[in-house]
């Protein structure tokens, strides 16, 4: 890509989509050295709206010197349409352990595989060149179908983060779960 010659980033193929990564050096060079019109084209938003939540995103800080972030674009190959993210937003360097985090950008693209496929490639990417040894996920107690994806992976549930998340003013649990590199590794 033109706008990132200088910039090195991953792109993970799966069968039916592109994951383009999101990681600190896509986000300054994005927020420095282009246009609006190229930011709004390259993370492929829909509104302004969507571009002020970005921008407003990035003065506030990226990384410290113990954790980072390695998250994706989801882009449907067929229609070279975005249509979520999966990655890492939590990744502690120093313990090799990151939080998988995740959400389809419409109800049009659920149901339909793409997360899992996104996270099957995810999860290669983490416990390979990433180096982890341990991914978290914190998921809440009425959300099935990512209880579903914990289970089709292999998490193990370890117990309930009380009042650990703010979802529209309602202060809820998230249920904490984890996936060893040597038990993903044993499922393939």
């Amino acid at each position: 890509m033109a706008l990132f010659k200088d910039t090195e980033y991953i792109v993970l193929e799966t069968e039916r989509m592109r994951l383009i990564e999101m990681a600190p050096p896509i986000m300054t060079t994005l927020f420095t050295q282009c246009t609006d019109e190229e930011i709004v084209a390259f993370l492929r938003l829909e509104s302004m709206e969507e571009f002020s939540i970005e921008q407003a995103a990035f003065p506030k800080g990226m990384v410290t010197y113990r954790t980072s972030y390695s998250n994706f674009l989801m882009i449907d190959t067929e229609e070279n349409k975005f249509i979520g993210r999966c990655g890492y937003h939590m990744w502690y360097l120093w313990h090799q352990r990151a939080e998988l985090g995740y959400a389809m950008k419409s109800d049009e693209y659920k149901g339909k595989g793409y997360m899992s496929e996104a996270i099957k490639a995810i999860l290669d990417y983490g416990f390979g060149p990433m180096g982890l040894n341990r991914v978290e996920a914190f998921v809440g107690r009425h959300n099935p179908p990512s209880l579903r994806m914990m289970d089709k992976f292999g998490f193990t549930l370890e117990g309930v983060m009380r009042e650990h998340f703010n979802k529209n003013g309602d202060v809820q649990d998230s249920l904490c779960f984890s996936l060893l590199k040597s038990e993903y590794l044993a499922q393939l």
